[in-house]
C-alpha cells in the first residue's frame, strides 16, 4: 500500500492506494471517518486485480480542512471525488460509499452514470437522516463554539446514536477500536462537522432520481444498523439492478464488526463485475 497527497483544485486529498494498473475502484468513507476505514483491505483488493484507492474527504483525516462551512456539501465532496479519478486517469471505475460516503457516491453516480461501472452503497441513506433534534442542535452549538475536541470529549462519555451491540462486541474484543474512532473524530474539521450534520438533516430525497441508474449495484447494511436498514431496503428497491445484502451481527461498520461476512458479500460482488 502506498500513500500520497493529491491536489484536486482548492484542496489536497490524502490518499491510500494499492494495485496500480488494476480495475479502478474508489472507496469513500463516512462522516468523521477516514481512509483507514478501508486501508486494511487495499492490498487484498489489489490481489484480486483492483487498483483500490481510499481518500480522506476534505475536512477529514490528513486532507485539507477549509475553515468555512460553505466549503462543504455532498456535491462538493462528489466534485472532489471526480477530480481525483480524473487525476488518476480513470475513465470508468467501480465505486463504494459508506454512510455519508454512500450519499456522496450517489451524487457521483447521478452526475456521471456512464463512468460508474458498479456501485456499492453501504450503511447509507437516500435522503434526510433522522436525528434527535435537540441532541443535534446541542452538538452543532458545541462544535461551533468550542471546537471538535470539546464535542469528542463529551461523546467519549456517552453512547452515540449509531451505537449497537455489534459495536460493543467489537470494542470488547478490540479495545483500541474505540480510540480509533475518537482519533478520526478529532481529526475532523469543526466547520465540516457543522456543515454536513446540517445538510444531512435537511429535507431532501434522491430516491426517485436513483431509479434511472442502470449499473450493477450492491446495497450492504448491518442487521443491527437500525437507522439505515429501512433506507437500504428502499435503495435496493429503487436501483433497477441492485441486490440487498444484510450483514448479520453487524452495525454501522460491518467491515469491522463482521469482517468475514462483509468480505464475502463485497468481494464476490466485485469479482462478478470483472469475471
Amino acid at each position: 500500500m502506498d500513500e500520497a497527497r493529491i491536489s484536486v483544485g482548492e484542496v489536497t486529498l490524502a490518499v491510500a492506494e494499492s494495485g496500480r494498473g488494476g480495475h479502478p475502484l474508489l472507496l469513500l468513507h463516512g462522516f468523521t471517518g477516514a481512509k483507514e476505514d478501508f486501508t486494511p483491505w487495499l492490498d487484498a483488493l489489489a490481489a484480486r486485480g483492483f487498483h483500490a484507492v481510499a481518500p480522506d474527504h476534505r475536512g477529514h483525516g490528513d486532507s485539507s480542512k477549509p475553515a468555512t462551512e460553505g466549503a462543504y456539501s455532498l456535491e462538493i465532496f462528489a466534485a472532489d471525488a471526480l477530480a481525483l479519478v480524473d487525476h488518476l486517469g480513470w475513465g470508468r471505475f467501480h465505486l463504494l460509499g459508506h454512510s455519508m460516503g454512500g450519499m456522496v457516491a450517489q451524487h457521483v453516480a447521478l452526475a456521471v452514470p456512464e463512468r460508474v461501472e458498479s456501485l456499492v452503497l453501504m450503511d447509507t441513506g437516500h435522503g434526510t437522516v433522522e436525528m434527535d433534534a435537540e441532541l443535534a442542535a446541542w452538538g452543532l452549538h458545541l462544535v461551533r463554539t468550542d471546537g471538535i475536541d470539546a464535542l469528542a470529549d463529551v461523546l467519549a462519555q456517552i453512547e452515540g446514536p449509531l451505537h449497537t451491540g455489534a459495536y460493543a462486541r467489537l470494542v470488547e474484543a478490540h479495545p483500541d477500536h474505540k480510540a480509533f474512532g475518537d482519533r478520526k473524530l478529532r481529526a475532523s474539521s469543526p466547520a465540516m462537522y457543522a456543515a454536513m450534520a446540517t445538510e444531512m438533516m435537511a429535507d431532501h430525497d434522491r430516491l426517485a432520481d436513483l431509479g434511472r441508474l442502470a449499473m450493477p449495484a450492491l446495497v450492504l447494511v448491518g442487521d443491527e444498523d437500525l437507522p439505515f436498514v429501512g433506507p437500504s431496503e428502499r435503495l435496493a428497491e429503487a436501483l433497477p439492478t441492485a441486490r440487498l445484502t444484510v450483514v448479520p451481527s453487524a452495525g454501522h461498520s460491518p467491515q469491522f464488526e463482521n469482517r468475514e461476512e462483509w468480505e464475502k458479500a463485497f468481494f464476490s460482488f466485485l469479482d462478478e463485475q470483472v469475471s
